[in-house]
């Protein structure tokens, strides 16, 4: 399993509030989440982002509340994976449980800028910047949580098994 896009670069600590705004939670529909995904911290991200590309982010992405709405935004505008010097454990486990693919690197978070055309191989948790012909060794998931993943989430996952 693969992903490929271009890079939206952001720091440390982009907490859940920042991702989708608490005045935007009236509503659990991934499309209507999207229209206001990371609006706080980058108002034009709605506007650039493409279905594939890719969020890098430094240190605690995702800290702050335990909402799923947070990932579910963020997989429901385009994003096909974020890469993370470290992640918030509750914010981990959310995007698993909905089948968004995040891989810790904290070699790729620093170097990787925005703008970067970057490629993730899941299977091997290897990074590739496409831009600057460089490569780290994320970690890769464990075979199990690829299966979640396949199946766009754990809900779905338990569906099909």
């Amino acid at each position: 399993m693969k992903a490929c896009g271009i890079v939206h670069k952001y720091g440390d600590n982009i907490d859940t509030d920042v991702i989708i705004p608490a005045r935007y939670l009236n509503s659990s529909d991934p499309t209507e989440l999207a229209k206001s995904c990371m609006e706080d911290i980058d108002p034009e991200f709605v506007k650039r982002v493409q279905k594939g590309d890719i969020i890098v982010a430094n240190k605690n992405f995702g800290c702050g509340s335990s909402r799923e709405h947070a990932p579910i935004a963020i997989k429901a505008s385009g994003i096909s994976c974020v890469i993370a010097e470290t992640f918030a454990r509750i914010f981990y486990r959310n995007a698993i449980n909905i089948g968004l693919p995040i891989i810790e690197c904290p070699e790729a978070a620093k170097a990787i800028e925005a703008g970067d055309t970057v490629e993730v191989d899941f299977d091997s948790g290897m990074i590739y910047d496409k831009t600057k012909n460089t490569e780290y060794k994320g970690q890769a998931f464990p075979e199990f949580m690829q299966k979640i993943i396949k199946a766009e989430g754990l809900i779905n996952y338990i569906n099909q098994n």
